[in-house]
């Protein structure tokens, strides 16, 4: 699904619409571009998308986490996890899952399909994403952040099962428990049968009697955690960073999603950076260029000299070793690139005009 890319607008309802609502455009647009009857370009991603869409907005338990955490928060709200969780590793790709394949929505609305939630079933919580600008510095030299991740934890009142303490759920009686309903339709494109998540227990097969009156029946409450992240020397932006089990808490007794961690390295004032080199212009005098000189030049390290050797012709590049920044593939350093300009005084002395003339004539 594109970036950005808001679940209510895909299915073409109101933030308000009903579950009739939302179901009744998610089936009207999956007749309209279903690969079987719709054979132009691009329909089958447009079939993905919606199914996508479905799947959060037909769910209570999804759509009110969506909702809550805005426009990217089905894939990549905030939860569960203690503190201190460590760096697991960095990913290249720039995107990430929070759902994984929707293959049981295209069965359960064109096939005999198993879709849904099994009753019962331990649910994976929910990925989540926060980005973090740092410094070239920064990334020279790698930098722990520690991070307030505001998240879903297992309520500590019910401890996830959702009823409210002294009592436990109950199998539901409409569909034994299985999570799961069978019905029949006739449709433009022939009879199907739908295996559907129950609307009654919505697909966990327990009810709910008398809930948590912390969770309100969810199992799960909003709290916020402090996290290390150690970003690593040599990152730049687009990478991400993932900290293994500080997402969402799982429901029903299921593990922890992930938090990731996107970084941005800020432009810096007087360096410009490609991959692992970095690049710093400066001007010196066409005396300095005649005669030859050594200059101070900064680096991300501290003020090193750069010998200048005479006869240096305008834009001369001078490559300092080492002095770029790290690889994360292997242990070398990049270069530094001084870009050297020659600076044309606009106002001289006599003297120094009667001096230029008679060289100019030697």
């Amino acid at each position: 699904m594109a970036k950005g890319r808001d679940y209510y607008e895909v299915l073409g309802v109101s933030k308000s619409a009903s579950a009739d609502e939302v179901k009744r455009a998610y089936r009207n647009l999956a007749r309209k571009y279903h690969p079987d009857v719709n054979k132009e370009s691009g329909a089958a991603d447009k079939f993905k998308e919606i199914n996508e869409a479905y799947q959060v907005l037909s769910d209570p338990n999804k759509r009110s986490q969506y909702d809550y955490y805005g426009t990217a928060g089905a894939q990549s709200g905030f939860g569960g996890g203690s503190g201190g969780a460590g760096f697991e590793g960095f990913d290249f790709s720039g995107g990430f899952q929070g759902f994984g394949e929707f293959g049981d929505l295209f069965d359960a609305f064109f096939s005999q399909g198993q879709g849904g939630r099994r009753g019962g079933g331990h649910e994976r919580g929910e990925d989540l994403r926060m980005d973090v600008r740092i410094t070239l510095e920064n990334a020279a030299h790698g930098v722990e952040r520690e991070l307030e991740v505001p998240h879903l934890i297992t309520c500590t009142t019910c401890k996830g099962n959702g009823a409210k303490p002294g009592t436990s759920p109950s199998r539901c009686q409409s569909c034994n428990g299985s999570g799961q309903v069978r019905k029949s339709q006739r449709t433009i494109l022939g009879s199907f049968t739908q295996v559907v998540p129950c609307s009654i227990c919505h697909g966990t097969g327990n009810v709910i009697n008398s809930p948590c009156p912390d969770c309100k029946g969810s199992g799960r409450e909003k709290m916020r955690h402090k996290v290390k992240v150690k970003v690593p020397a040599g990152i730049d932006s687009g990478y991400r960073l993932r900290v293994a089990g500080a997402g969402n808490a799982g429901s029903r007794g299921g593990g922890a999603g992930d938090l990731y961690v996107f970084v941005t390295v800020e432009p810096h004032p007087i360096f410009n950076r490609d991959g692992e080199n970095l690049y710093y212009k400066t001007q010196i005098s066409f005396v300095q260029a005649i005669l030859g000189d050594e200059i101070e030049i900064p680096t991300l390290d501290g003020k090193v000299m750069l010998k200048i050797p005479p006869g240096t012709q305008p834009n001369t590049n001078f490559k300092v070793k080492g002095k770029g920044l790290p690889s994360l593939e292997h242990r070398e350093h990049g270069s530094l690139y001084v870009l050297v300009e020659i600076e044309i005084p606009a106002r001289i002395s006599k003297q120094q005009e009667d001096l230029l003339r008679k060289f100019n004539h030697a």
